[in-house]
């Protein structure tokens, strides 16, 4: 796999911008152009692996729309002539990332906590037309508010305009999810609104898995995360790829720490298994 130090580099903070902030992805293979629609920081998750630093108090509290529709309306033309590819850090990308993959909600929290969300799915797909950029647009989330139909609303515009669902799914049971999320939201709520949305559009499910205080996912978690994806595959959930990966940039806690190449193949093997798509991302790659 390709190696870079920018897949250690997702800085939301590019230029003087606010909210638009561009990534080499390593999940994307290339350019990801990021939205953060939570700037103040808050976040229904607790993740112990979270790389979001809140000691430091957020410098912007709000999200300014039409903010995001200059910001990304400036980033475009960048991405769209190459001319990204120039600026730093972007100039030591190798050849192969040097390609336009999507613009991401993403961010310091959960980019569907936006009251405002369904119209900020139609901006940004409105500044993509406008500039004749017909990238996708992911939308990465930790599942818990899929329920609601002021994000089904978000959703169903994208679904229009090349929209993915990027899904959490981080353990298979309320224990070990507990321990790695650490939400007030249930566990089941989790499982449930994947089973929605996965009835409803064909959903990529993203699982990260790292060494906490120095132990591996026990087997028996890895069995009952397997458990989860196939009963969701059985019961009618559409899942186009799952994505394993690892730690790849400082955590918020000193004590997760990345897997090896090696453990997360291990991981992926009884997956492949069950007959289920999925691809693996060490922590360099």
């Amino acid at each position: 796999m390709l190696e870079t130090p920018l897949f250690a580099d997702h800085s939301r903070h590019w230029r003087d911008n606010r909210y638009v902030y561009p990534v080499v992805s390593r999940r994307s293979r290339g350019l990801s152009i990021g939205i953060n629609l939570n700037p103040d920081g808050v976040c229904n998750f607790d993740c112990s692996y979270c790389c979001v630093d809140r000691t430091v108090p957020a410098p912007v509290k709000t999200v300014d729309l039409e903010g995001i529709r200059a910001e990304l309306g400036a980033v475009l033309p960048l991405a769209k002539d190459g001319r990204i590819w120039q600026a730093k850090p972007f100039d030591i990308t190798p050849e192969a990332l040097r390609r336009n993959n999507d613009v991401a909600f993403s961010g310091d929290g959960e980019p569907t906590s936006y009251p405002r969300f369904a119209e900020a799915c139609q901006l940004v797909a409105d500044v993509l037309a406008w500039h004749d950029l017909p990238l996708k647009i992911v939308v990465i989330t930790n599942a818990t508010l899929l329920h609601r139909p002021e994000v089904e609303a978000g959703l169903a515009i994208l679904d229009q305009h090349r929209g993915e669902v990027w899904a959490k799914l981080d353990a298979g049971t309320e224990a070990y999810y507990q321990l790695v999320d650490r939400s007030k939201v249930p566990f089941q709520r989790i499982l449930d609104n994947l089973l929605l949305c996965g009835k409803r559009r064909t959903l990529t499910i993203q699982t990260m898995f790292a060494r906490i205080d120095g132990q591996v996912p026990p087997a028996e978690e890895i069995r009952a995360w397997v458990g989860r994806l196939t009963y969701l595959r059985e019961q009618g959930a559409a899942i186009g790829l799952i994505q394993v990966y690892t730690v790849a940039r400082a955590t918020a806690e000193a004590t997760v720490t990345a897997l090896t190449a090696a453990e997360l193949e291990s991981i992926a093997a009884p997956v492949r298994a069950a007959g289920l798509p999925i691809a693996v991302f060490p922590g360099n790659a």
